[in-house]
C-alpha cells in the first residue's frame, strides 16, 4: 500500500444504504478463479486470506469495501499483524488488485473490480425481481378490486381507467384492507373526478348561465 492523492482516487459507486441483507450466498465466477493470475502465481496461504477477505468485504460498509489499516485486517483474518503485512508485500499477496477508493460517507477504503462488479450485478437482479413482484401484485390488486366493483357496478367494473384510478386512490388514501367502505368510497371519489373532468371541459352548464 502506498500514500495516495485523495483528490485522484474513484468513488465507490454503492453508497453505504445499499444493502444485500438477505443475500447469504455470493456468485463465484468459477471458471474465472481457475484461470486468474492470482491463484495461478498466489501461495496457498495468500489464496486462502484473499478469499476470506472478499467474504468480509461483503459484510462491511459500504458492502463490498474493506477498511485500509492492515492491522484491523489482519484481526479479522485472525492473522498475525506483522505477518500478514509481509504477505501483503508479495506480488500476489492477499490484498491483490484492491485499491483505495473514495466512499459516499468520506471515508477512504479498499475496493476491489471483481467484488464490486459482482455486487452491481446481484443488485441488478434484485431490483429486476422486486420489478417483477410488484407487476405481479399489482395485477393482483387490480384483479381483486374489479371483482370487488362488480358486485356494486357491472359496468364500471369493466372500465379499465376507472378501477386503475381507484386503486391508485385507495394506495394514496393508505387504505389497507378494501372492506366495502372503502370501495364505496373509491367509486364516490371516481364518480367526483368524471364529474370535475366534465365540468373543466365545459361539457356542464356553469352557474348563472
Amino acid at each position: 500500500m502506498q500514500p495516495v492523492n485523495i483528490s485522484d482516487l474513484p468513488d465507490y459507486p454503492l453508497s453505504c444504504n445499499d444493502r444485500l441483507d438477505s443475500h447469504f450466498f455470493m456468485a463465484w465466477e468459477r471458471r474465472r478463479w481457475l484461470a486468474s493470475g492470482m491463484r495461478l502465481n498466489a501461495t496457498p496461504e495468500c489464496r486462502a486470506l484473499y478469499f476470506d477477505l472478499i467474504n468480509i468485504a461483503y459484510d462491511n460498509s459500504p458492502v463490498g469495501t474493506l477498511p485500509m489499516d492492515q492491522n484491523i485486517l489482519a484481526k479479522l483474518l485472525m492473522v498475525d499483524s506483522g505477518h500478514f503485512g509481509s504477505l501483503c508485500k508479495l506480488d500476489y499477496g492477499p490484498l491483490y488488485k484492491w485499491e483505495p477508493c473514495r466512499c459516499d460517507n468520506g471515508d477512504i477504503r479498499l475496493m476491489h473490480p471483481m467484488v464490486l462488479r459482482s455486487l452491481s450485478e446481484a443488485m441488478a437482479r434484485r431490483e429486476d425481481h422486486r420489478a417483477r413482484n410488484d407487476a405481479a401484485n399489482s395485477a393482483k390488486r387490480l384483479q381483486r378490486l374489479r371483482i370487488t366493483v362488480s358486485g356494486y357496478h357491472a359496468d364500471l367494473a369493466k372500465n379499465d381507467a376507472a378501477i386503475r384510478w381507484m386503486d391508485e386512490w385507495l394506495v394514496k388514501e393508505g387504505c389497507e384492507y378494501r372492506g366495502a367502505a372503502w370501495i364505496e368510497r373509491g367509486m364516490q371519489a371516481w364518480s367526483n373526478h368524471i364529474f370535475d373532468l366534465g365540468r373543466a371541459g365545459g361539457a356542464f352548464p356553469q352557474k348563472g348561465a
